[in-house]
Parts: structure tokens; sequence; C-alpha cells
């Protein structure tokens, strides 16, 4: 079977779409599946990952969204899909790069297509400062678009029961099944402890209780609401993993604070972060699933997230983590405290998480992703 995708992300821009794309990638490959990617240009001379060719087409920054990149298909692009003849066309995702593809695929050609959304664009623009644009305007096009696009589907995919049902409100009336996101369990593992790391992400205070955030440092992520935490609950520390355009500022608002910015990690380093930390914070206003927070779980760690994305699929209130509204403050500070201020249930929180997290494995989630794509390639052609 050959399937091709498109994305308008990829490396070696690193974020959660980035790592979905290649642990799939990787799967594919195992499972015997020839694949091809077409992406906008990120910044990096990327031809082929693993044994997926990589073929990207010129690009120019987002204005709005750092680190975003827009593209337009070109010729090349359908001449090459043309030559890899896929069995199945995985769209990841489609924002510009991506609707424009489609649109010139289902008009010219007649390969089956998958949808799987991963972020919702919509309403990350109420945290951007758009120009002359108003974030009013972006979220219903945006809205639109999306509904065109998994409407025509052949079949869609979303990542967690939240989103499932939030793209049924904005209108999409097609088919949209689950696919929820697993978890590297030997890469995140307790064994991966660290004192080293510990004194590092507590700035040489390991013995307070060791809160720990990892992934984009931006608006959307409401980071600024765990400043209540530290002043409201004694003996907390905060490490910041990650970098994003919201850094400068929450700099200025943790001045005098115990928090610790540790910037970009990755491999064992971020391995030893997780596993090194007492309790995983997760005050994000949004989310499609949130796959940090199943990476903590597997580190061991309890879990205090606000409710968006896949964050109700994967705590058990009170045993794994508490959970709060997005924007909820004093639920935030009070999740934190009833596992700071009884330190003898941190250990068995997190053994909790780890449990569970064992159940959730990338292979058993990428599988039915192939379930789908065989499925697709064996329905009849339709009618263009």
């Amino acid at each position: 079977m050959r399937v091709a995708l498109f994305t308008d992300t990829f490396l070696p821009k690193v974020d959660g779409i980035t790592t979905v794309i290649c642990l799939l990638l990787d799967h594919l490959a195992e499972r015997g599946v020839e694949t091809m990617i077409f992406s906008p240009y990120t910044g990096g001379p990327i031809e082929r990952y693993n044994q997926t060719r990589v073929l990207t087409s010129p690009s120019l920054p987002f204005p709005f969204y750092p680190g975003l990149y827009m593209a337009l298909p070109t010729p090349r692009t359908f001449r090459e899909l043309r030559a890899f003849n896929p069995d199945v066309i995985h769209f990841i995702h489609p924002s510009i790069f991506g609707l424009a593809s489609y649109a010139i695929v289902r008009k010219r050609m007649d390969y089956p297509a998958l949808v799987s959304y991963h972020i919702d664009y919509g309403r990350i623009a109420r945290h951007y400062k758009v120009g002359p644009f108003n974030a009013k305007f972006i979220e219903p096009t945006i809205e639109f678009l999306t509904r065109w696009i998994m409407n025509q589907a052949d079949y869609n995919l979303a990542p967690s029961r939240l989103i499932q049902q939030r793209i049924r409100e904005i209108g999409v009336t097609a088919e949209v099944g689950l696919w929820k996101r697993g978890v590297d369990a030997e890469k995140f593992h307790p064994r991966h402890k660290s004192a080293e790391m510990r004194a590092l992400l507590s700035d040489g205070y390991p013995d307070d209780v060791l809160l720990i955030y990892v992934g984009r440092i931006s608006p959307e992520k409401r980071l600024h609401d765990l400043k209540a935490v530290l002043e409201q609950v004694p003996g907390t520390r905060l490490a910041l993993v990650g970098d994003g355009p919201e850094r400068p500022g929450l700099e200025q608002l943790f001045a005098g604070l115990p928090v610790k910015f540790m910037g970009f990690m990755q491999g064992e380093a971020l391995s030893q972060a997780y596993a090194s930390a007492d309790v995983f914070v997760f005050p994000s206003a949004l989310e499609s699933f949130g796959l940090v927070v199943v990476e903590a779980m597997a580190a061991g760690l309890p879990v205090v997230a606000s409710r968006v994305g896949g964050v109700l699929d994967v705590i058990d209130e009170g045993r794994t983590g508490y959970t709060f509204a997005p924007g909820d403050v004093p639920g935030l500070v009070e999740g934190v405290r009833q596992i700071a201020l009884d330190k003898t249930c941190i250990p068995e929180m997190g053994r909790a998480a780890r449990a569970f997290a064992e159940t959730q494995t990338w292979p058993a989630m990428m599988d039915e992703v192939i379930a789908h794509y065989e499925r697709l390639s064996r329905k009849p052609e339709r009618q263009v």
C-alpha cells in the first residue's frame, strides 16, 4: 500500500503535530507501507525522513503565528503525486498549503482522502495580535473551511472526544472517528529520574515541590496563571521547558518567583526533566489532545490540567491528577495544593498515572490509522 501525506508543518520544526507525523511515518515503514510527504519548506533541507521521501514547496513565514510557514502547491507537487500514485491521501490538519492541495486533488484526481484534525487555529487566533485582521472574522472563516474540507473527505479523524464534539458543533456532518494519542513508555519512564537534573530544574532547591510544564511558551497556554500557584501554595517551584513568543513577557512576570526557564529540551535531557519533577501542570486555554500530558504520566507524574483536548480522556480525577475549567485559576491552585500539601500522595498518584500510560501505546493507535487507510483504499472510485 502507498500513502501520500500532506501537512502544513514538518521537520525541522518540532511540535506536537510533527512528533505525531514522525511516529506515524516510522510505524508505516515498520508495517511495509510506502509513504511520501508533501509540505511547505520550513527552514531546513529535509529531503527524506526515515524511508519517506519529503517534497517541499517554496514558503514564507506566517506573520501571525511564529514558526508556521505559508505555501501553495506547485505543478511539481502534482506531477510527483501522480508518479507516486497513492492508494490513499492523508491530509494532516490542512491550512493554506493543505487546503489548496486538497482542492486541486479533489477536482482533478480521484484518490480517497482522509483528513485528521490536530489544532484549533480559529480559537488560537483569539490569543494573538492579528494586525488589521479581526480574530472574530478569522475564527468563522477557519470554521467554514474546516466544514468544507471535512464534509467532503472520505473519512475524518479527531484526537479526542472533546475535539470530536467541537468539530460537530461547527457543522461537520460527515463521519468523524477518533485517532487518540499514544506515548513512548520507554522514552518517558520514571527510571530517568536524575538528582542532577532535579537540582538544575529546581535551581538548587531539590526539596521543594517541583512543578513542571513542557511545551510551547505562547499566549494560548495561559502560563501566566501559574503565578498564582507559586504565590498561594507554599514550597512550590516551577520549571518551564520549551520556548516561544511569550517567554520574554513571562520572564518579567515571574521575576523574583521560584521559576526556572529551561528552554527547548529533547532526547535524554527531556526524559530526565519529566521524571525528575513532582507534578505536571498544564493550564492551556485550548488543545486538540495535549500529548505532553500522557508523556508526563508515563514518567510517573500526577497531572493538574485544564479540561482541554484529550485531558478528560486520560485523567482519572483524584487518582492520577486533577482537572479544572480553562481560565479557572482558583481551580488550578486548588489542584496543585491538594497534591503539594500531602507529599505522600505524589508517588501513589504517579504510579497510577504510569500504569494508565502503559496502556496507551503508539503501535496500537497507529495500526488503527492503517486500518482506515486499507478500508478507504478499497472503496469504489468516486465519480468526478
